[in-house]
């Protein structure tokens, strides 16, 4: 099946950004685990200190250990119930606003929160997120903290600074997870910060080192003032990144008045793959109340498309944050959704009208089929078949046990698919589907392929429309009472992005369930040369 397909590129996507090596990755837990063991893979950063005329407890007693609970979908492992992820943060008011990252909090349906000196967590509540920035400002219970101070001048390079938090270590507890510091100097005030997981036109570089947990540290001077909020690092090469607070400070103080920014309400990340030829905005967790919770966006989705604008082709945030500060998260965005855990393809408006399935044979054609008798019901168990040669599957229902996966020697790679092969070949009254593959044509030829499959000698013309999902383009052709019976016949000619061989698939559907089936079909299938 198609999800099938997809899940195992997101897999390899998600495995190539989450790991160590020349990857920049953000230093918190964006796909939270259950423990703090399982999200350790390199030990925590040594504790320095910092110069003799500052009190390090004073920077201590300002950076707070932030654990976010909550069920969110991991690309990897599924669905994850109650699983917490680890982050850090930084007071910066004496009645408890904290600043951390958007990826720590979004989507958390519990945050607690550890400040240096109590023996019990405290709770917060999120006052406002910005997706595109990766910023976020809590709000502690109580009173009587200890606040950091932002640095006034602007950094250079060369600065001597500090980064504190609370990186995942090998503790097999919250509690058990110890502050550090680490020391280094700006290395560079314009290294590129469009990442999968945020868009930032520039960031400061340093060599403090950080690691899974420090998100949402801060990155501190002599003075202990804080010049830049910690948000990724690239573990091979020991190059860290920081939000400058010169870009932070006007956006902070939005989310400290209740204001998101650049925000739909999802805790997600971009992901991009020219083989399958799926591009957008992986989606691990949903804000509830938020824009993207109100036109229905699910934990495990991909955004593909905004504004009619595909998002993350070149594997970051940056056009889907453009298009938000463009439009405002506030207006009515049209948008597309890939929702692969039930084989559907759903577009609908951001503000607007609710998400509903893009095309359904079953909704569209529903009253025009025949029929076999008073109940057909549905079809109650699917298999994926495959040709001889394993290029081409597809999802049909179990009852279709009748197949031929030999290759079309006038054409190519082939399945064919039935109740009865024979019945379906030679009459319109069996249901049935034909997938196949040519590796020799191109976009060029979609036409004429469509041409070869002309039914008007017994069948009503209802006409074609485009077609495009996230693997493949080209056209679909409707024709109604095929032979005077009701039956409905779907013709497809598409190629994958590239234009470089042709796909072509005939369904015939005899009853309601079968257009179920086409459903099914045209979101499960996939066809190589």
């Amino acid at each position: 099946m198609r999800r099938t397909a997809l899940l195992l590129m997101v897999f390899s996507l998600l495995a190539a950004a989450c790991g160590s090596g020349s990857e920049t990755t953000a230093p918190g837990t964006t796909a939270p685990t259950t423990t703090v063991a399982e999200t350790t893979t390199t030990a925590a950063p040594a504790t320095t200190t910092l110069p003799a005329e500052y009190d390090i407890a004073a920077l201590e007693q300002s950076v707070v250990k932030i654990l976010a609970q909550g069920t969110f979908i991991d690309p990897e492992i599924g669905i994850q119930f109650n699983s917490a992820g680890l982050g850090t943060g930084f007071i910066i008011s004496e009645d408890g606003l904290v600043v951390t990252n958007n990826h720590v909090v979004t989507g958390a349906a519990l945050l607690q929160v550890w400040v240096p000196g109590e023996d019990e967590p405290v709770n917060a509540r999120i006052l406002g997120v910005s997706e595109c920035s990766d910023l976020a400002v809590i709000q502690l219970s109580g009173d009587g903290y200890s606040p950091l101070s932002f640095r006034d001048d602007p950094a250079t390079t060369g600065l001597d600074v500090y980064a504190a938090g609370y990186p995942a270590s090998d503790a097999s507890t919250i509690e058990g997870v110890d502050y550090t510091l680490t020391s280094g100097i700006v290395s560079s005030l314009t290294a590129d910060g469009e990442t999968n997981w945020a868009s930032v036109d520039d960031v400061l570089e340093h060599d403090a080192r950080i690691r899974g947990g420090n998100s949402g540290g801060p990155l501190v001077d002599e003075n202990g003032e804080v010049v830049a909020v910690n948000y990724a690092g690239i573990d091979a090469s020991d190059q860290n990144y920081a939000i400058s607070i010169a870009d932070a400070r006007p956006i902070i103080d939005e989310l400290v008045a209740g204001n998101d920014v650049d925000s739909i309400g999802v805790n997600g990340q971009a992901i991009y793959d020219a083989e399958f030829g799926i591009n957008g905005i992986w989606v691990a967790s949903v804000e509830s109340g938020s824009p993207a919770s109100d036109a229905g966006i699910e934990p495990g989705d991909i955004i593909t498309n905004v504004e009619g604008l595909f998002i993350a082709t070149d594997g970051t945030m940056r056009d889907y944050c453009d298009i938000l500060r463009t439009k405002g998260p506030d207006a009515t965005m049209s948008i597309e959704i890939l929702r692969y855990a039930s084989d559907e393809f759903l577009e609908g408006e951001l503000n607007g009208d609710t998400l509903v399935q893009s095309f359904s044979f079953a909704q569209e054609f529903d009253d025009e089929v025949v029929g076999t008798g008073p109940d057909v019901g549905t079809y109650a168990d699917y298999m994926t078949v495959t040709d001889d040669t394993g290029l081409i599957t597809v999802s049909v229902p179990t009852e279709w046990g009748d197949t031929n996966g030999a290759p079309n020697p006038t054409f190519g790679p082939s399945i064919y698919a039935a109740p009865d092969l024979s019945g379906f070949l030679d009459t319109w009254a069996t249901p049935g589907i034909i997938v196949e593959s040519n590796p020799d044509l191109t976009s060029a030829d979609l036409q004429g392929v469509l041409n070869e499959m002309d039914y008007s000698n017994a069948c009503v013309y209802e006409g074609a429309e485009p077609y495009e999902d996230v693997l493949y383009t080209g056209t679909l052709e409707l024709w109604s009472d095929c032979g005077g019976i009701g039956t409905i016949a779907v013709v497809l000619a598409v190629t994958p992005f590239d234009g470089s061989y042709v796909i072509r698939m005939m369904f015939q559907a005899v009853d309601d369930r079968d257009l179920d089936a086409a459903d099914q079909a045209l979101a499960s299938f996939v066809a190589n040369v």
